[in-house]
């Protein structure tokens, strides 16, 4: 036995032991839910399940009255039992315990029951409230819960805590045209008068956040691939978006939930599979048990999608079927370790869509997914390990980010290089079989991952998982008469340490006529390619040029002028992102420089997944990191190369010059219509636009009408009405209540902008938080920033509040929103000060301030 397993096994025997014999522990009453108290509660609490029932009006502003009946086992303790109730004391209306009548208390967002009120073995709490409305997301036509990670308890009374699973038996009263999902399947309904009582079957065992109904005016959809029936809820009214994407959600989940079921050699575990479609739902998707929740848009695609979109979905579907086992089934113990479900479903993702899409290149779509997120995050002031501790579970939502959802990734292929891929593959079969329907920790994989490799897991794991920040890799080549002598590569921390990533990559030699790579095992500060020595002096040298490493890399500006060179896609983007790296960390190539490498490949670069990379990074060059003089020169530049590569890409036939496919067209295009600064070519889009007349090759639609609208008024194009043409032009009532709301942040009337900000401090007007968020990135322009720059002192000191009040990923979209656009001096110095004010300022929520403001950052440093 090696020394790895020794030390994780001693860790887990006294973790067990100590979990056994400790006494209940005290703890606090304090709002949100504690590890302390959790702990506590997990130690008395057992066999738990719950009844609810929800009597939902068809108006969104009348209140929600409910009961609810918790059943469980207790084992007797000194310490008061609290159940978690995020809302004011007025919403509880009556409670009983074990039959009996009971007064409510209510103290720091829990209700109190004293001990002497319980008995050993079986109790019975039963509660008359009124639901809290934080999480139903309720809209004039229909609702759904999102109570990830700790937003239960906003809505129902509960132990709302991940390793206190249980079953939900759900009924719900709706208007009598409302469909609804849940957990569970549904039975058949009972009508009285305009309204209908559903009832749901007993869940299986889940934890509280992973709770969930989707109730409305929805099309129901039901399909039966590989025999296994499915329901789809939508909103959809393009007849076009449900003919090309209807069938393909089915196959997708079906193709996903085969994969997943042999390579963890266990079934589907849940007893039904449904989803629902939800207009400008918060996230990609939500794993819901039996009804996962997605964002309408990533599902319901036109016949303009880009390979891009495409790709976006399917890898969303097998991310959140991915969860059924990783996070649904094997549940997290606590919050912390949050990113062990979703870095097995960003992992699984990415091998279901290599089987769902074969025609994509799967190693370029990880290397762009992941990497450039990744380091987005790691490279910041802001930085955070991927396991972090969490003291409360209401601060849970600020541990998701870039970091977990990419940097996890890389990580996990990291480890199964190191380990093996089918060592890998049976460890986490044993994973799912050994905690099935129960809590696990990273402790828990590890130590069943340690038993089949002989690596050092603890050292690996301190640097990958525990601690911030990337490596920067180097290399020194020694050469005599053409030929290599020695290769050194080397690794030093970003922030100056000597820490070691152990990790594998390869790198490439680029001759005239020929690209050899070599492997690199850098397990050391330091590490010679001893199969390089002998080999002719190549003309530059790639590093990672696989991809699969992870840090940045320098590089060698000889490839500047010779990137077409590069006949492996996946080579040219890893090329791609270490060159804007190096740009950002001020090495090796100005901004100006890049941007003209960049504008001369937009004809030759014929991966498409590449040219998204390439016109985002340029975009981001002309509008952060150059200075507003300069912005419309290189602007037009960049508008007559992206025009002329359009023109050029070929659309029929191998015959015709110039790379081929409509996406690449329509990526070129995206970036013309993003840098379009000059009058020749707002012209040009206007024309586009107001004669619905795209460019040849080129497919738009409503949706991509409705962004060149908005592109247009971002820029105050003289012409009347733009939106209010556009708004009438869209059919679905979902989008025009969208555009109706972005519209007063794109008005050329500053006082009209103004009244709009300030209308963003009512809690009421961020419901819609995706449309928020969009509207933020108009208002907050670069064209905007003389103006809107007087907005941020509020919209940092909202911060706290959007927190506390906003899911998950609001805050850090809300700042990115916000500061992106930005790039002087005064706007970093502000950042930099409302920071100093605050010593004792929340620190997750600085983090989040840090990697928001990286932009303004680098480029006030690299531009002035």
């Amino acid at each position: 036995m090696h020394r790895s397993a020794i030390s994780f096994i001693m860790l887990v025997l006294l973790a067990s032991c100590s979990h056994r014999s400790m006494p209940v522990q005290s703890y606090t009453v304090e709002p949100g839910v504690s590890q302390t108290l959790a702990q506590a509660r997990r130690q008395t609490i057992s066999t738990l399940a719950y009844q609810l029932s929800f009597d939902i009006p068809g108006q969104k502003n009348e209140p929600i009255p409910a009961t609810e009946t918790i059943t469980f086992d207790w084992k007797p303790t000194k310490e008061p039992l609290l159940i978690d109730f995020k809302e004011s004391r007025d919403h509880l209306h009556r409670l009983t315990i074990n039959g009996d009548t009971a007064a409510i208390v209510f103290e720091n967002e829990h209700i109190r029951i004293e001990p002497a009120r319980l008995k050993a073995g079986r109790n019975q709490i039963t509660s008359q409230f009124t639901a809290g409305n934080l999480s139903l997301n309720r809209n004039d036509e229909y609702l759904y819960t999102l109570l990830v990670p700790d937003r239960a308890r906003t809505v129902f009374p509960c132990f709302d805590q991940p390793d206190l699973k249980a079953t939900f038996e759900l009924t719900l009263t709706v208007p009598e045209n409302w469909v609804a999902i849940g957990n569970a399947q549904a039975q058949a309904p009972t009508t009285v008068g305009n309204r209908k009582t559903i009832r749901f079957a007993p869940s299986d065992v889940i934890p509280t956040y992973l709770f969930s109904f989707v109730a409305g005016k929805f099309t129901v959809v039901t399909e039966k691939p590989d025999e296994r029936p499915m329901t789809l809820l939508h909103r959809e009214t393009d007849p076009v978006k449900i003919k090309l994407s209807q069938d393909s959600l089915f196959s997708l989940h079906a193709s996903a939930l085969r994969f997943l079921e042999d390579y963890t050699q266990r079934p589907y575990p849940f007893a039904k599979f449904d989803f629902a479609a939800i207009p400008d739902f918060q996230y990609g998707g939500m794993e819901h048990v039996g009804a996962i929740d997605y964002k309408a848009s990533a599902l319901f695609l036109d016949n303009g999608a880009t390979r891009d979109q495409k790709l976006a979905r399917a890898s969303v579907i097998a991310h959140e079927t991915a969860h059924m086992w990783f996070g649904d089934l094997v549940t997290m113990r606590w919050f912390n370790d949050v990113w062990l479900k979703e870095v097995f479903a960003n992992f699984m993702a990415d091998k279901v869509t290599a089987i769902t899409m074969p025609e994509v290149n799967n190693d370029l779509k990880f290397v762009i997914d992941h990497l450039p997120a990744a380091y987005a995050v790691d490279r910041t002031e802001g930085a955070n390990p991927i396991g972090q501790p969490l003291a409360n579970l209401q601060e849970a939502g600020s541990l998701y980010g870039g970091i977990i959802y990419h940097k996890a990734p890389i990580m996990m292929r990291q480890l199964e290089a190191l380990i093996g891929a089918d060592n890998l593959r049976d460890g986490l079969r044993e994973y799912v079989r050994t905690y099935a329907f129960g809590n696990a920790t990273w402790t828990d994989l590890i130590t069943i991952l340690d038993k089949r490799t002989p690596a050092d897991l603890v050292t690996w794991n301190k640097v990958w998982v525990e601690q911030t920040g990337r490596p920067v890799v180097s290399y020194q080549l020694t050469q005599q008469a053409g030929r290599v002598g020695t290769l050194t590569v080397k690794q030093v921390g970003e922030d100056g340490s000597k820490r070691v990533w152990p990790q594998s990559f390869e790198l490439a030699f680029v001759y005239a006529n020929r690209i050899e790579t070599l492997p690199v095992s850098l397990t050391s500060t330091q590490v010679n390619v001893p199969e390089a020595s002998g080999k002719d002096a190549p003309l530059f040298v790639i590093l990672n040029s696989d991809g699969r490493g992870y840090g940045r890399f320098s590089v060698d500006t000889t490839m500047l002028d010779r990137l077409p060179m590069l006949t492996d896609p996946v080579s040219r983007a890893a090329s791609y992102i270490n060159l804007y790296e190096n740009m950002l960390a001020g090495q090796a190539v100005r901004p100006a420089r890049l941007a003209a490498v960049y504008r001369s490949l937009l004809a030759t670069e014929t991966e498409e997944l590449n040219l998204r990379l390439l016109t985002g990074q340029l975009s981001d060059l002309v509008w952060n990191f150059t200075r507003p003089n300069d912005r419309t020169a290189l602007a037009g530049q960049v508008e007559r190369a992206s025009w002329q590569a359009m023109e050029q890409a070929k659309t029929n036939g191998p015959s015709s010059p110039g790379p081929s496919s409509p996406g690449l067209k329509k990526v070129l295009f995206r970036l013309y219509q993003s840098v379009a600064l000059t009058p020749d070519a707002q012209q040009q889009l206007y024309q586009i636009w107001d004669k619905q007349l795209a460019p040849v090759g080129v497919t738009l639609t409503e949706d991509d009408y409705t962004a060149l609208a908005l592109s247009l008024a971002v820029r105050d194009y003289p012409a009347p009405d733009i939106l209010t043409r556009q708004l009438a032009r869209i059919k679905n009532p979902d989008r025009q209540k969208r555009l109706q709301f972005i519209m007063p942040a794109l008005s050329s009337d500053i006082t009209e902008r103004n009244r709009f900000f300030i209308s963003l401090a009512d809690e009421q007007n961020r419901e819609h938080e995706a449309w928020v968020t969009a509207a933020l990135g108009y208002l907050h322009h670069p064209l905007r920033a003389a103006t809107s720059v007087t907005y941020l002192p509020k919209s940092l000191d909202l911060l706290d509040e959007i927190q506390r009040t906003g899911d998950i990923f609001f805050p850090e979209s809300w700042l990115r929103s916000t500061l992106s656009g930005y790039q002087t001096t005064d706007v970093a110095q502000l950042v930099r000060r409302f920071l100093s004010e605050r010593p004792n300022y929340n620190a997750r929520l600085r983090n989040k301030l840090l990697q928001a403001a990286d932009t303004p950052f680098r480029s006030s440093k690299l531009l002035y």
